[in-house]
């Protein structure tokens, strides 16, 4: 599954209104501002934030801006 730039560029981080980034590896949008990766399941994007979780300031470094 891959997020496309269009949709990317309207979604936005449920808690702080931030953009997210996209970790294909993981198959997670990321929020750089909350620390939190938000699982993409069978190519939709869950934006819950019981859904999310917590990655730490070593794993945010590594992700690409």
């Amino acid at each position: 599954m891959a997020v496309d730039e269009r949709t990317l560029a309207i979604l936005a981080c449920p808690l702080c209104k931030g953009k997210l980034v996209w970790v294909r590896e993981q198959s997670e949008l990321v929020c750089r501002g909350d620390r939190l990766a938000f699982p993409v399941r069978n190519d939709i994007p869950m934006l819950l934030s019981h859904e999310a979780r917590e990655i730490s300031h070593e794993e945010l470094e590594k992700i690409p801006s």
